[in-house]
């Protein structure tokens, strides 16, 4: 495993949840890895501020933050909160250096059955954060999570739904994420893989493997490299293909994970990286 190897690696926060941010720059400095993507929490704990010149001063870049979103809520005084949220959370990106939010967009709200609606009351957020989200530099990626969160996390469950509501504003302001664990199942994605590189529209791709069987709790189901059913390779064949040349990012919830050591994780991960996904 060389340095090259590594060039195009990040290291999400999550998949090494155990580590604080100082401990996650150590490490990452330590194995070559010179990416890391972010989340808002743990980043607000420590201070953006902080976390900037903590990041800045040990030479890594900021890939990502997660994340924005949810943005299907009927109340409008609810509806306006989370714009205000999402303007906080676009500053923070361009305070951290990263072009790159990511968007979860919110599950149906209690009661309703109105997917179609939801997913317009996303394009309508868009539309007023896009123009705020370019002033600062920073792009909006709606990322499509797997159908079986459609009702309580994202009414976007596919590249085609993401895309349809992206392609709706400029390129440099709104795209997508092409996130494994979410598309390893869908036959359409390839297409729509190369739909997302004709439009320039591939702001984020991250990797994590779907096991079976899943945990209890789902949504730290998300498996290491190789443990599971996704062709990594392939996936990085089509979005290659289709013009993405920029950082790999693996993002992994997994407690097993979490309870290991993080440095051994990390090696892991590099390890794991290059044999299955370069």
């Amino acid at each position: 495993m060389t340095t090259a190897d590594l060039a195009r690696l990040s290291i999400n926060q999550e998949t090494i949840k155990q580590w604080s941010l100082p401990e996650l720059a150590e490490g990452c400095v330590k194995a070559g890895i010179g990416k890391v993507g972010l989340w808002r929490a743990p980043v607000q704990a420590y201070g953006v501020g902080r976390t900037a010149r903590l990041l800045a001063d040990a030479g890594l870049t900021v890939t990502s933050l997660c994340r924005g979103g949810f943005f299907t809520a009927l109340d409008p005084a609810e509806r306006a909160r989370a714009l205000d949220d999402n303007r906080a959370a676009i500053d923070e990106a361009a305070a951290l250096s990263t072009d790159t939010l990511v968007l979860v967009s919110g599950g149906l709200p209690p009661g309703s059955r109105d997917l179609t609606g939801a997913r317009e009351r996303v394009a309508e957020a868009l539309a007023v954060l896009a123009p705020y989200a370019a002033e600062r530099g920073v792009r909006l990626a709606i990322e499509p999570l797997h159908p079986m969160y459609a009702s309580d996390r994202c009414v976007v469950s596919t590249l085609a739904q993401a895309l349809d509501l992206a392609e709706r504003f400029p390129a440099e302001q709104v795209g997508v994420v092409v996130d494994t664990y979410h598309l390893w199942w869908d036959d359409r994605a390839p297409a729509q893989i190369a739909r997302a590189g004709r439009g320039g529209r591939i702001h984020s791709f991250q990797l994590a493997d779907w096991i079976t069987p899943l945990p209890a709790g789902v949504l730290l189901g998300r498996g290491q490299l190789g443990d599971g059913s996704v062709d990594f390779r392939a996936f990085r064949r089509e979005v290659e293909s289709a013009g993405f040349d920029g950082p790999i990012e693996v993002e992994i919830f997994n407690e097993a994970l979490w309870a290991r050591d993080g440095a051994e994780v990390l090696a892991e991960v590099a390890e794991r990286y290059v044999q299955h996904a370069c």
